[in-house]
């Protein structure tokens, strides 16, 4: 329970310093720490970055740091996102879902220390 706890915490708290939504913290630590199964880690971890999200947003919102309509259409683009991503999870093979998660993972980290 604890150690439940604490990995929220610091999803949480990773999500308000980075605005990643917890999921690059949840997701490894439900697979690697908690012993969830990757598919069922990712859809948990889905579920987990909702209150995080909202609360962090809250804090961002009072801070006037949201461009709305930039906002509105990231969202509405994700949520179709979303809905084919989640369609997708079904279909691909874990192997196919690890790599193409760490080339994400690697494009990123690369772009942010180049920038």
């Amino acid at each position: 329970m604890v150690k439940k706890g604490l990995i929220g915490i610091l999803a949480g708290l990773i999500s308000g310093l980075f605005s990643t939504g917890g999921g690059m913290i949840l997701v490894p630590a439900f697979i690697h720490l908690l012993k969830v199964e990757d598919k069922r880690a990712r859809g948990t971890s889905v579920f987990c970055i909702l209150p995080m999200v909202i609360t962090s947003g809250f804090f961002y919102y009072k801070g006037n740091y949201i461009n709305w309509k930039v906002a509105i259409l990231c969202a509405i683009g994700g949520a179709i996102g979303g809905y084919i991503g989640a369609k997708l999870l079904k279909k691909l093979p874990e192997k196919i879902l690890k790599i193409a998660f760490t080339i994400f993972l690697i494009y990123v980290s690369y772009r942010m220390l180049t920038s």
